[in-house]
């Protein structure tokens, strides 16, 4: 019985389990949208709003730059260190932190969106799109 287990395990182990959505949280915060499984993509969203919630939560200290006090500081310090235990490349952190977290600070959670795609051939796999709410802007083809 699986009563109280929450989670899905994707067929991999604990750490690979936790490197896949790692990768999947900094390609989101990179590029704005990205396309995965629909199980993938679900539990993907728990991950990034955490993620994008410690960005969220110093926007404010972060925009005052250096009239921060050094306790304020110390807060972003501590966010940016918490956010990277997810996020795994400076480009990705630094959009969190900047673009990210002060688009984000009128909200309360609910800062990604899954949009279901399509069937993918080779497998019969469903697909969607997750992206972040207001934020992803379509490349001109």
């Amino acid at each position: 019985m699986r009563h109280r287990k929450s989670g899905r395990k994707l067929g991999r182990n604990a750490s690979h389990r936790a490197a896949l959505f790692n990768n999947l949280v900094t390609s989101l915060l990179t590029y704005g949208r990205i396309e995965t499984t629909e199980a993938k993509a679900k539990e993907l969203r728990s991950f990034a709003d955490a993620t994008i919630g410690w960005g969220v939560s110093v926007h404010a200290l972060v925009a005052k730059g250096d009239n921060a006090t050094k306790e304020e500081r110390a807060q972003i310090v501590h966010a940016r260190r918490m956010a990277r235990r997810t996020v795994k490349t400076s480009e990705a952190l630094d959009r969190l932190f900047g673009e990210i977290g002060t688009h984000f600070a009128s909200r309360k959670g609910g800062y990604t969106r899954l949009l279901k795609t399509r069937v993918r051939k080779g497998d019969a796999a469903p697909m969607a799109f997750v992206e972040l709410v207001g934020l992803y802007q379509p490349q001109a083809a």
